[in-house]
């Protein structure tokens, strides 16, 4: 991996699950689908995750055949940005591509990940539904001999399989692991998975939340472990959300709150952290509405449609299951919460800037 990108992935930054942008008969729709990853690259994201649940699983069907496509569009497009941080002297942005299937699978879409110039891949579990954590650190070591790997725990809702400490503990004795995204939106499943990193003695494995239902709690939380006779804090430094895929320039001012509430002087720290408290309940209730909550996250990827819909980024909310879409209430939801905090919202930054991103 990029020493830099690497760097910048242990510091903490904002990855955006990236969507799939589609036209009015579910075909790939190439400009709108470079105008997003343009939105998260201005928006000041430090890289991309493509071809994760977000961006639908089912671009990998060979009838769709869409995988390819989309993960060299972002390739592209990131580079296309990293010729410009050169310039400023930031990172190269992340470059994470989403990888599932059984072993032959998954070893497959990494090597072709490696080959566009990915620096990890995302490693979901999903198609191991019955098998032993023998089988699953097999597998996860034979995809980190071709990419470096992030762990995911994918919560149930959307297709994850229980995961215990006892596979995490062994997980991260793997070598070529750089992180872990946490998301199974459960706070003792949650600690399952810090505690198992922090008893593998590995400090130098990032951690990132993926719980959108908790997201500046898990920034903000020290995690705190006796192990071989001291105590060891570690933090989330950073996220891989679904959530960040839209009012994404807002997601990354919300990071650095969260980095500087971290290392705030007491006093100073306490009243930050209230007013981050604060904006923990709005992220939470925004992000009952795009994933909607209220239909068992029945409509999450069509929520985040919704919202970059009415942005103008995409075109409309089509999923390329004709099943898929917005879940029963769910606009109205929708509207609830932009109306209730439009401080949380970027849209004079994306209305200041479509023009540009749609252009070319």
């Amino acid at each position: 991996m990029h020493p830099a990108a690497l760097a910048a992935l242990k510091r903490g930054i904002v990855i955006p699950a990236h969507p799939l942008a589609l036209n009015a008969a579910r075909q790939l729709d190439e400009r709108r689908q470079r105008a997003l990853a343009r939105y998260y690259i201005a928006a000041g994201a430090g890289g991309m995750a493509v071809g994760v649940h977000t961006t639908q699983f089912v671009i990998r069907d060979p009838a769709i055949g869409l995988y390819k496509p989309v993960l060299t569009i972002a390739a592209e497009e990131m580079s296309r940005g990293d010729l410009r941080r050169v310039v400023t002297g930031e990172a190269p942005l992340v470059r994470i591509a989403g990888v599932v299937g059984k072993t032959a699978q998954a070893v497959g879409e990494a090597s072709l990940s490696r080959d566009l110039g990915y620096h990890a891949v995302l490693l979901s579990l999903s198609a191991f539904a019955g098998a032993s954590d023998d089988e699953l650190i097999r597998h996860c070591r034979s995809v980190a001999e071709i990419l470096p790997i992030v762990g995911f725990h994918l919560q149930t809702a959307a297709g994850g399989r229980p995961l215990g400490y006892s596979f995490w503990r062994r997980f991260a004795e793997i070598p070529g692991v750089v992180a872990i995204k946490i998301a199974p939106f459960n706070r003792y499943q949650t600690i399952d998975v810090v505690r198992a990193v922090v008893d593998a003695g590995r400090d130098d494995i990032a951690l990132y939340t993926g719980n959108d239902d908790n997201i500046v709690i898990d920034l903000l939380t020290p995690y705190r472990f006796r192990t071989n006779g001291r105590t060891v804090e570690r933090r989330i430094v950073g996220g891989l959300l679904g959530h960040w895929a839209c009012w994404t320039r807002r997601a990354v001012e919300l990071l650095n709150d969260c980095h500087q509430a971290v290392v705030a002087p007491a006093g100073e720290a306490a009243v930050t952290g209230q007013s981050l408290l604060a904006r923990n309940v709005e992220v939470t209730d925004c992000n009952s509405a795009f994933f909607d909550a209220a239909n068992g996250f029945a409509g999450c990827i069509a929520g985040i449609h919704e919202v970059l819909r009415r942005q103008g980024l995409l075109a409309g909310v089509w999923c390329l299951d004709e099943r898929e879409g917005l879940g029963v209430g769910q606009r109205e939801e929708i509207d609830r919460v932009v109306a209730a905090y439009p401080h949380l919202s970027d849209d004079a930054f994306v209305g200041a800037h479509i023009g540009e991103w749609m252009a070319g």
